[in-house]
């Protein structure tokens, strides 16, 4: 009996990723989730303090943020992060490093939210010769830090990532800070890159997209990439429409020599114009990339860590896939109970808390982190071979 409630209590629970094509199914539509955001507040007096107020289950996807942060890194259809390293020439590698960074772009659903992660939560998942770990390294401000490695390729990328969301009237701007670098070992390069804003807007039509620039700075191959992601005009936005558009550019970092044209959508296609012959590419097609994804699954279950997020929050999970809020708001709440008795009892003893995966520095306002180990280990959650076989 006691064998069958760790197995129970171990159970990781995976739901489906959201996909390209997921944007269409009207259980995601902003008028169908203001619905369920208007009928949260029904009950709720005029001038009552909201201070407390909990976003309740029905407005939470059936995931932590941790796992959404993972997925823009190890679920890929095709192996992006590897193409950075097998091509020849530095140009090549670092188109393919733009390439790679279009494809993290990930659409979002208005007005519902991934679980915030609890201190110390984990998601390890392997998908080919990727390998990625991810944690909650820091929980106010929440910062999450990200390691992957390609073990075919000897690449190396570590993310660092926290929120500056500010309220604007009639949207919401969340920047995101922290540094991005991918080192091709093999080469011995190193990308640098920043990370784009991501704007909630209410007026006209509720809607969140990516917006702001992004740089990649290559020092080793004096190259460099600005991409905008351009914002919708009032008209497009009044429409309904998407412009996901991206412009913009590859050049030579001492001379400011532009070498290509960057220029499409991320979440249709993406072409390169060589400034100098006039030939155009398609260096991003989104529909063979991020269409069809597939959550991972559970390889070997003895291997999970406790702090997986597919075991924290399954019985959340569970409660939200079957529609059973009155269970998913306790499990909830039981999950957060657990972290403020956590935070009692190390305040009480004088512990500090330490992250298991990262070290981690605070430099003034900003955070930065290094990994403890120079690879990622293979996961016990795997994408399985139909959905990795190209890795």
């Amino acid at each position: 009996m006691a064998e069958e409630e760790e197995e129970r209590r171990r159970h990781p629970v995976l739901a489906k990723t959201f996909s390209l094509e997921d944007e269409k199914d009207s259980e995601h539509t902003a008028s169908n989730v203001i619905r369920k955001i208007l009928s949260l507040f029904k009950n709720v007096r005029p001038g009552s303090d909201l201070t407390n107020f909990q976003l309740p289950p029905q407005l939470n996807l059936p995931r932590s943020n941790l796992q959404c942060y993972g997925e823009m890194v190890y679920l890929c259809r095709k192996d992006l992060l590897g193409e950075c390293s097998r091509r020849d020439l530095p140009i090549e590698r670092l188109k393919s490093v733009v390439t790679w960074n279009i494809s993290t772009l990930r659409p979002l659903v208005f007005g519902m939210s991934p679980y915030n992660p609890v201190l110390g939560e984990t998601h390890h998942v392997s998908n080919g010769h990727i390998n990625v770990i991810v944690e909650q390294v820091v929980h106010h401000p929440p910062v999450s830090a990200l390691h992957a490695t390609h073990e075919k390729e000897k690449i190396d990328v570590i993310w660092c990532q926290y929120f500056t969301p500010k309220f604007r009237g009639a949207y919401v701007d969340v920047e995101i800070k922290g540094k991005r670098v991918m080192k091709l070992l093999n080469h011995k390069e190193t990308y640098e890159m920043n990370q784009p804003r991501l704007i909630m807007r209410f007026l006209p039509t509720p809607r969140a997209h990516w917006t702001g620039k992004v740089k990649i700075k290559c020092p080793e191959t004096d190259l460099e990439a600005e991409i905008n992601l351009m914002s919708d005009s009032f008209i497009e936005r009044f429409r309904g429409n998407n412009n996901r558009s991206i412009k913009g550019k590859i050049f030579e970092s001492s001379t400011g020599n532009e070498l290509y044209n960057i220029f499409g959508h991320w979440d249709r296609a993406v072409m390169a114009k060589n400034v100098k012959t006039g030939e155009v590419e398609v260096i991003y097609n989104a529909e063979e990339n991020i269409t069809g994804l597939k959550p991972p699954i559970v390889k070997n279950l003895k291997e999970v860590m406790e702090s997986e997020s597919a075991i924290i929050w399954s019985e959340v999970s569970e409660g939200i896939l079957k529609k059973d809020w009155e269970r998913a708001r306790e499990a909830k709440c039981l999950v957060e109970a657990k972290q403020r008795e956590s935070l009692k009892n190390r305040e009480a003893s004088g512990e500090l808390w330490v992250p298991k995966h990262f070290s981690v520095v605070k430099d003034g306002k900003d955070w930065d982190l290094s990994p403890l180990q120079s690879t990622v280990p293979r996961a016990p959650l795997v994408i399985t071979e139909a959905e990795g076989e190209k890795s």
